[in-house]
């Protein structure tokens, strides 16, 4: 019996070592399954990882990243129905993401009556002619992109312009910031508005100094008084507009977004869009928040956030407008502007306290909120409302963000990384150019002017950097963006926001103490947007598991001088493992 033992026991060994042994060879062997669809090998992959270490190769199956490293290991996931791209040393990135831009109503802009690219009166009075004698049945002329820098400080077109045009039709054209409207007479008086229409509380409608009429330029809140009346975008029309700016987008490189501005019809937008599988970038909503409502409309929030989250489109943000421009005097400063009519600090666009109640409330229902701010004090006063969500609720994480942030006071930079809030720039502004020589470094003064758009500062002070292009009011291309980040200087021929000619190198670069280099700018349009989109375990970088968003470059960032990165063109894009943008037989 002792034996019989002895020799069950020695077979139950000799089994165990025989599947262990079976076991490990197996895993050492790649598996008829693990063969990948997709390979890429010979290329410069920079992986964004957390060691920003560089590959060879990277293999893709059913969507995802299977495998990153060198040429040798990668063959081991080629099998017979393996595509195989050999990349001859071209950069590879993550896809890229952007997280403040307009891609529906840009794209709607679009197909409307654009004046982006013009730069004068003339230009404009030509591109509205030509417009409206193309569209004869169009009953509201609509459309945008005029420069404020092109009507002088404060920018405050006449309606009188349109007026000599088109006097029988309403007209009405945004700024390429957005920010303010001009209409003509017709479209004002189809509003109700007269010279005796009060100022809304978070806007300015612009009158003659002398007379009291009107110009015809909104300032602001003050847009909505004629954007009332307006008949709404049709679906198809937004439809037709995102999906103009997808295929933009993925050209760039783009693989997720952040939309700054959603409201319900701009998810049922999306919602088409991912049904017919032509959804091709990962969306992130800011759902706007109403002003002119209270804490009233956070059930709505959280019907949409429920009624609307999908695979691709995530309505967990919420978008708070604080406060205007610089350039027309309504962005909220800490100390009052400098040699405008009366003494003013701006326009806080919700009350600051009030703003610290609505903060807390949207926080502990865990929204992300993506703060407006482009005023020292608007961006002071959005702290504020996150520190006192932090004193009630704890630190949830729930990454909230601020924008823009054209100037922030020296005495906040530490507060972004001790409150967990990201620093979201809109890095093609920074540089010098007429919008900030002359209609905004005259009103805050030169004290102030070192502060803008501080990207360095908030970096070195510990504040997490992720960028956005706010397309359509500057250039989407990422490229240009990068390298304005880094050499302080506009990348473009033609500027962000003054749509005026330039010779890029020859711009007296704004604080270059701020430029930042190239491994961060890679970082906040990659693996530190997916941060602030909550995807970063699923994208934002080249890793095992991650999505296949992958982009491929026509150079090696790295070893090109800094202006010449705004050339850079992308020759493939893929969302999840799929081509959204070149040809993968051409590389």
């Amino acid at each position: 019996m002792t034996k019989n033992r002895k020799t069950i026991s020695f077979l139950v060994i000799l089994v165990i070592i025989t599947l262990i042994t079976s076991c490990s060879n197996e895993s050492n062997e790649p598996k008829k399954n693990s063969y990948a669809d997709l390979v890429f090998q010979n290329g410069s992959i920079y992986t964004v990882d957390k060691n920003h270490s560089w590959a060879e190769a990277i293999a893709i199956k059913e969507g995802k990243i299977s495998f990153v490293g060198d040429d040798t290991d990668v063959k081991d996931f080629i099998g017979p129905n393996t595509t195989t791209v050999n990349l001859r040393k071209k950069m590879v990135l993550p896809g890229m993401q952007d997280i403040h831009i307009h891609p529906i109503s840009g794209g709607v802009l679009s197909a409307s009556c654009d004046l982006n690219g013009l730069s004068t009166i003339a230009q404009y009075r030509t591109a509205i002619s030509n417009y409206a004698n193309a569209n004869p049945e169009v009953e509201w002329i609509l459309g945008g992109g005029w420069a404020m820098s092109v009507f002088g400080a404060g920018g405050k077109p006449s309606r009188k312009i349109i007026d000599e045009l088109i006097p029988d039709r309403p007209v009405y054209l945004t700024s390429t910031d957005g920010h303010s409207g001009w209409a003509n007479s017709v479209a004002l008086e189809m509003a109700g508005l007269t010279k005796d229409t009060p100022d809304p509380i978070d806007g300015i409608i612009d009158r003659d100094p002398e007379t009291g009429e009107l110009i015809g330029s909104l300032q602001e809140g003050a847009m909505n008084l004629v954007e009332r009346v307006i008949p709404p975008t049709s679906i198809e029309s937004k439809v037709a507009g995102l999906k103009y700016s997808i295929k933009m987008l993925n050209g760039y490189g783009i693989t997720a977004i952040q939309d700054a501005i959603v409201r319900k019809n701009d998810l049922k937008t999306y919602q088409a869009l991912e049904k017919n599988n032509q959804l091709t970038l990962r969306v992130v909503a800011s759902l706007w928040w109403e002003r002119d409502q209270g804490l009233e409309q956070i059930p709505y929030l959280m019907e949409l956030r429920e009624n609307y989250n999908s695979n691709l489109v995530s309505p967990t943000t919420v978008k708070i407008m604080q406060d205007g421009l610089v350039e027309n005097y309504t962005a909220v400063l800490v100390d009052h502007y400098h040699n405008v009519p009366g003494p003013t600090k701006g326009i806080p666009m919700v009350d600051p306290e009030f703003l610290k109640e609505v903060v807390t409330a949207l926080d502990v229902l865990n929204f992300q909120v993506h703060f407006h701010a482009l005023g020292d004090g608007a961006a002071r006063q959005s702290l504020d409302a996150v520190e006192e969500s932090i004193y009630e609720n704890g630190q949830l994480g729930n990454r909230h963000h601020i924008s823009h942030l054209q100037l922030t006071h020296p005495d906040d930079f530490s507060r972004f990384a001790e409150l967990e809030v990201v620093a979201n720039f809109q890095p093609l502004w920074a540089y010098t150019g007429d919008y900030l020589t002359e209609l905004a470094a005259p009103f805050i003064g030169e004290e102030r002017l070192k502060w803008s758009y501080a990207i360095k500062s908030l970096q070195n002070a510990g504040a997490l950097i992720a960028f956005g292009s706010d397309w359509s009011v500057s250039s989407a291309n990422p490229f240009h963006q990068i390298e304005t980040a880094i050499t302080r200087q506009s990348a473009s021929e033609i500027t962000a926001l003054e749509n005026k000619p330039v010779d890029p190198k020859q711009d007296v670069p704004l604080n270059i103490e701020q430029g930042i280099d190239l491994k961060t700018a890679i970082d906040a349009f990659t693996i530190n947007a997916a941060f602030v989109n909550h995807l970063e375990q699923e994208t934002g970088s080249l890793e095992v598991d991650k999505y296949a968003d992958i982009v491929v470059l026509d150079r090696n960032l790295f070893e090109i001088d800094s202006y010449d990165i705004s050339d850079t063109r992308v020759l493939l894009t893929l969302f999840e493992g799929n081509v959204v943008h070149g040809d993968i037989s051409a590389l």
